[in-house]
């Protein structure tokens, strides 16, 4: 995109949105209450709306304003809708000329389809992966593109997995975090650390993951590398995502806890209503 975006994911617009605004609400239950707030805040501001649901109350409140709904398949956690989300919102972006129509859909769709069926076989890569899991917490480090492939595996884990995870990037975190390795002991954290990497990163950020390793080592931590070889950019991340989620999925299994289950999360919203 060549426009600015902001994603919100609390309760509030920013103050500089307004009747020229375009708010995308994208509510996959259509009942989140920080969603429905903004929702309620982009009528009252006259912004453009657009939203992406599968019904709720976000489905009931565009229905009598009239605003423009892409109604997406329910019934599944949120967490595992993603490609109904992520490319519905691709698909409006393309009606309304904000990006480009993309020709590497279909190639994400077959990829995925292909890494199913790679994924489900035995001892696959996402097992191998989560069985080097078991025993720790995750500590996952991306940079630049993969930064939100690296949040999502972090959250991956702690909902379908039940597993503590923390995310950081690079080059952030060697402004700050990197110094709270020097203290490190096993006995009080034990842990492994996933590395986002890619081809096109920039040079000095290769080389910081570089660094960070050997100072890991030396801390005797060790780290798994998580990269994708196709050839596209774009694909590359639907690749580790897709990767990630199955990794996630198996960690949870081999924990033996039920990657759908989400207790905790429906006691909150209990006790906010």
């Amino acid at each position: 995109m060549k426009v600015p975006f902001n994603v919100v994911r609390g309760y509030n617009l920013p103050s500089f949105a307004y009747e020229n605004t375009l708010v995308i609400i994208s509510s996959y239950s259509g009942n989140t209450e920080e969603s429905i707030s903004c929702f309620e805040q982009a009528l009252k501001k006259s912004s453009k709306i657009v939203v992406i649901t599968s019904g709720g109350k976000i489905g009931d409140v565009a229905a009598v304003n009239k605003i423009p709904v892409v109604n997406i398949q329910g019934g599944f956690q949120p967490r595992y809708a993603l490609g109904l989300s992520f490319f519905s919102l691709l698909k409006i972006m393309q009606e309304l000329g904000i990006a480009s129509e993309e020709s590497n859909v279909k190639k994400i769709i077959e990829l995925w389809q292909k890494r199913g069926e790679e994924f489900s076989i035995e001892n696959n890569q996402a097992v191998q992966i989560a069985n080097e899991i078991i025993g720790f917490i995750p500590v996952i480090y991306s940079s630049e593109f993969l930064s939100s492939t690296g949040y999502r595996l972090k959250c991956q884990f702690n909902e379908n997995s039940k597993l503590q995870a923390f995310s950081n990037t690079i080059p952030e975190m060697n402004h700050n975090e990197i110094i709270g390795w020097e203290s490190y002991k096993e006995k009080q954290f034990y842990t492994k650390v996933i590395y986002f990497t890619d081809k096109e990163y920039h040079p000095q950020n290769k080389k910081r993951f570089n660094i960070l390793r050997e100072m890991l080592a030396e801390q005797k931590i060790e780290v798994l590398t998580l990269s994708s070889d196709e050839e596209n950019k774009k694909v590359r991340i639907m690749d580790l995502i897709y990767l990630s989620d199955w990794i996630s999925f198996y960690t949870s299994v081999l924990r033996g806890f039920d990657p759908s289950e989400i207790d905790f999360i429906h006691r909150m919203k209990q006790r906010l209503t």
